[in-house]
């Protein structure tokens, strides 16, 4: 099931964070790999609302894709703006890995099991990018504009996890 990817992407995350427990990331590196977590779960909710009938978890991907599409799209304009260029790091390729192999596994569900794997994964994938952001990447940003961007997508994050939590809840 989907739970694949939220144990593979805690383990990319928990890589991340003992292999940069000492080298902290560079801006470039954190850019690249907020801007994949956020990839990742669009390319989920563009799965879910093409796999999904159940129109609370297709109302709960409509959000994850236009949030997440925003919130990317901002980041993209601040580098820009900052001429700085995201860099491909272990992080983001471990991240980019896992979600593929989990999506191809996610692909065999149909119907509940589909929507429950769905919402459960993103429940758990919330808590750890959270978890990430609130204990490397926001602490290890030097500028403070992307410090500050990351701190508004933690709050907006935060919300996509109660959201996630209630409807998981409900779902059985």
């Amino acid at each position: 099931m989907f739970k694949g990817l939220l144990t593979a992407t805690a383990i990319a995350v928990s890589l991340a964070t003992a292999s940069y427990a000492a080298d902290k990331p560079t801006d470039p590196q954190i850019a690249h790999i907020a801007y994949t977590a956020g990839e990742i779960d669009i390319a989920a909710a563009k799965q879910a609302l093409k796999m999904s009938k159940n129109a609370e978890v297709r109302d709960f991907a409509k959000t994850m894709e236009r949030d997440h599409t925003s919130v990317n799209q901002q980041a993209l304009a601040l580098l820009k703006k900052l001429k700085v260029k995201p860099e491909d790091n272990d992080t983001s390729k471990s991240l980019s890995s896992a979600a593929k192999a989990e999506l191809a596994k996610l692909s065999k569900l149909h119907g509940a099991a589909f929507d429950k794997a769905y919402v459960d994964n993103e429940v758990a994938y919330h808590k750890q990018v959270n978890g990430a952001l609130e204990t490397l990447l926001i602490p290890s940003a030097q500028n403070a504009e992307l410090k500050s961007l990351l701190q508004t997508g933690l709050t907006l994050f935060k919300e996509h996890q109660m959201h996630a939590e209630h409807l998981a809840s409900t779902i059985k």
